[in-house]
């Protein structure tokens, strides 16, 4: 991430927040495949933040894929599925593969914030994600609105720097204290490293749930995929 050299970088959440009933957080992502790191990120947001529940949205055209994923949304889609199996406060959401066209996130939380409004109540939405993609967020369909319709809850990536006060203002003035910036688990795990393992014939153990490592072998994913593109 680009920064400027000024400003005070925000300070980690802390501690533990009680469970708002109202309060759910979004992981958006293409989830080819989904693994370990993105449970483990998922579930120290929910803890820390005091989210009752947490949608995991696997995207249906991802717009910032230039190749697209690897496999069919129907196959991601199962492989959430299995993955949050167990958790109950995980909930698979296919908001983005049941609609057409590109994913586009300030599109999504707005049909999530409607599906979840009663009463006239707005809901307390966080979308999840990592400084890596926070990097990227200037650059998305829309930003403003996108932030200004929720929290953004900002997970550590390998290599890639927290945002400082002044890269927020730069690019969020007047919506700063919408970020908050988590200690989460870095755990240097990616779908393109997995997927790289499956063609080259190595193991995937231990880096996604047993059950999403017997779908991928059980349709030969990624290991033909990876050799032809």
């Amino acid at each position: 991430m680009t920064e400027p050299t000024s400003g005070p970088s925000p300070e980690f959440v802390g501690p533990f927040r009680h469970i708002r009933p109202d309060a759910f957080g979004v992981m958006g992502g293409t989830f080819d495949p989904i693994h370990v790191g993105h449970l483990a990120v998922a579930e120290e947001a929910r803890e820390v933040l005091g989210l009752a529940t947490i949608l995991f949205v696997p995207a249906g055209i991802p717009p910032h894929k230039l190749g697209g994923a690897a496999v069919s949304a129907e196959d991601r889609v199962a492989m959430v599925s299995l993955a949050i199996r167990g958790n109950k406060a995980f909930e698979l959401s296919r908001v983005d593969v049941d609609r057409a066209g590109p994913s586009y996130t300030a599109d999504t939380i707005a049909l999530l914030r409607e599906e979840r409004r009663t009463a006239g109540h707005d809901p307390d939405v966080t979308v999840i994600m990592s400084t890596e993609t926070l990097a990227g967020l200037p650059s998305w369909r829309e930003p403003r609105r996108l932030v200004g319709q929720c929290r953004v809850a900002v997970v550590p990536r390998e290599g890639h720097d927290g945002p400082t006060r002044a890269w927020l203002t730069e690019h969020f003035q007047g919506l700063e204290d919408h970020f908050d910036l988590l200690a989460a688990p870095r755990l240097g795990i990616s779908s393109t490293a997995i997927r790289e393992r499956v063609a080259a014939g190595r193991s995937i153990r231990y880096l996604v749930p047993e059950a999403v490592e017997r779908h991928i072998a059980d349709h030969h994913l990624y290991a033909r995929a990876n050799r032809t593109g």
